[in-house]
């Protein structure tokens, strides 16, 4: 299904599935349009569908949804993509923080509040930056993903964490969980339903009414609210450079 049926609420446009994330569309009828036309409005990260005044909308945004290889590329260059460096910002459990680099200072990266300090080369910072972003991910998730299971009687298998574009996390039939450890630059609600959905797939392989139930269970916070997030603002997690 590429895109959600049913009349939306007023205050929520349609949106159309690309990939892993859904982008909002404008929905214009227009009386001297005789077919379709469909445009990416960079600057409002948003689709504008032109459709015949008494055209169906839901035929519209069908026919929009099937153009996947245009709407890739051209949701592709809405992300700026950020190369991280000495005085750049790079988000933490959320909150952004600011890289403070010093050749004085430790070659270790520290957290100090909003800062991230450390020393060392100055044209390694991005990398040692990376592979301590990848670290934490690691420990935080590798925990989580432990004591949700441990709460719920699963058992865990081994627990990992790479970078993929089209998912965030995935659950093995033999219990192995990985993750994408750009999650740790999410706020921790974010990361924690994430979690609590790859461990509930230990139980339930499927997405079914018992599952989501799971996740439900597992979970501390807003399920909904964490799956929205990740909608909309997790493309541009993938937007950090670190080379």
């Amino acid at each position: 299904m590429l895109f959600k049926r049913g009349a939306p609420p007023a205050t929520e446009p349609p949106q159309i599935v690309v990939g892993d994330d859904a982008w909002p569309v404008r929905l214009v009828h227009h009386a001297r349009s005789r077919r379709y036309r469909l445009v990416f409005d960079a600057a409002r990260a948003e689709l504008r569908l032109t459709l015949p005044r008494r055209g169906s909308a839901a035929k519209a945004l069908r026919w929009a949804s099937e153009q996947q290889d245009w709407l890739a590329e051209q949701v592709g260059k809405a992300v700026i993509p950020v190369d991280i460096g000495p005085g750049a910002f790079v988000p933490l459990f959320g909150i952004e923080r600011r890289i403070l680099w010093d050749a004085a200072l430790p070659r270790a990266v520290r957290l100090d509040g909003d800062v991230l300090t450390l020393g060392g080369p100055a044209d390694s910072v991005g990398r040692r930056i990376e592979r301590w972003l990848k670290a934490q991910a690691l420990d935080l998730m590798a925990a989580e993903s432990r004591t949700i299971a441990g709460r719920a009687g699963l058992d865990v298998g081994r627990i990992g964490v790479g970078d993929p574009r089209s998912r965030w996390g995935s659950c093995t039939a033999t219990g192995d969980l990985r993750y994408s450890w750009r999650l740790v630059m999410a706020p921790d609600h974010v990361r924690r339903a994430t979690v609590a959905h790859e461990v509930a797939h230990l139980r339930h392989m499927d997405h079914g009414r018992a599952f989501h139930a799971l996740v439900d269970e597992l979970h501390d916070g807003d399920v909904a609210a964490a799956r929205a997030w990740l909608r909309r603002e997790g493309r541009g997690l993938h937007r950090y450079r670190f080379t």
